[in-house]
C-alpha cells in the first residue's frame, strides 16, 4: 500500500517527542508505517488499532519483519469500541479526515480517507478515554480543519502545545497541519512551519533534516 508523505512527516516529527519508555498506541494504524517510525526512536511499547482488514493484514506482516517486532503490536476492530486496560503515554493519528469532501470511489478507499466510520468528535473521545492523565497526543489534519479539531479538542480540556504547518512549496499555501495536544494549561502554542519542495522541485533542507532518517534516497 501507497505510503504518503505527510505520514513520513507525521511520524518524523512526533519521532523526538514520544517517551522513551512508555506506551504508545496509534489509532487507524494502517500499513503500520507510524508504529515502525516511532519504534526506531525509542523503547516504548507501540500499539495499533486498525478496522480495514486488508491494512490489518499488512500492518501484520510488517511489524513482524523489522528489529522491533517484539515491541510492536496490532489489534483489529473499531477504535469507537476499543477501551484500554490501562492509559497510554501518547497516542498518535492519521485518521481519516475528509468528512466534507467527495468520496472515493471504493469502500476501502472511503474507510482509509473519509470519517464515514470515525469522526473527529469520536476519534478526540478515544483518545481521551484511552490517554494518562499526564499524556499526550498528535494528530494530522488538512489545514483548513485544524481550527474546527482544536475547538473539540478544547471541549474535552486538551490544550494545544505547539503545530507544525506544512506546505508543498513556496508558492502553495499551506495544505496539513500537525497537532500536538496536553491536558496541561499551554497558553501560547509553539507554531512551526515546513516546506517540503523548493520551487524547482528539490527537497529543501528543512525537509532532508527531518526525513534524512528515514528515506533512502533525499
Amino acid at each position: 500500500m501507497k505510503v504518503c508523505t505527510d505520514a513520513c512527516i507525521l511520524g518524523a516529527w512526533f519521532s523526538h517527542k514520544i517517551p522513551q519508555d512508555g506506551m504508545v498506541l496509534d489509532i487507524g494504524a494502517g500499513t503500520g508505517l507510524l508504529m515502525m517510525m516511532l519504534a526506531q526512536r525509542s523503547q516504548s511499547g507501540i500499539h495499533g488499532f486498525e478496522i480495514d482488514p486488508a491494512a490489518y493484514a499488512q500492518c501484520q506482516d510488517n511489524i513482524g519483519q523489522n528489529d522491533w517486532q517484539e515491541r510492536l503490536t496490532v489489534f483489529h476492530g473499531d477504535a469507537r469500541d476499543f477501551q484500554s486496560p490501562f492509559k497510554y503515554d501518547f497516542i498518535i493519528s492519521n485518521p481519516p479526515f475528509f468528512e466534507s469532501d467527495l468520496h472515493s470511489a471504493s469502500d476501502q478507499e472511503k474507510i482509509a480517507k473519509h470519517s464515514t466510520h470515525l469522526t473527529l468528535e469520536e476519534l478526540i473521545r478515544v483518545m481521551d478515554t484511552n490517554l494518562k492523565p499526564d499524556g499526550s497526543f498528535g494528530i494530522l489534519l488538512p489545514y483548513h480543519r485544524w481550527e474546527y479539531f482544536d475547538q473539540l479538542a478544547r471541549r474535552q480540556n486538551f490544550s494545544l502545545k505547539e503545530q507544525l504547518v506544512v506546505k508543498q512549496s513556496p508558492k502553495h499555501t499551506p495544505f496539513r497541519s500537525i497537532l500536538h495536544y496536553t491536558r496541561a494549561k499551554v497558553h501560547f502554542a509553539t507554531t512551526h512551519h515546513l516546506t517540503i519542495q523548493e520551487i524547482d522541485r528539490v527537497y529543501t533542507p528543512e525537509f532532508v533534516e527531518m526525513l534524512k532518517d528515514y528515506y533512502l534516497y533525499l
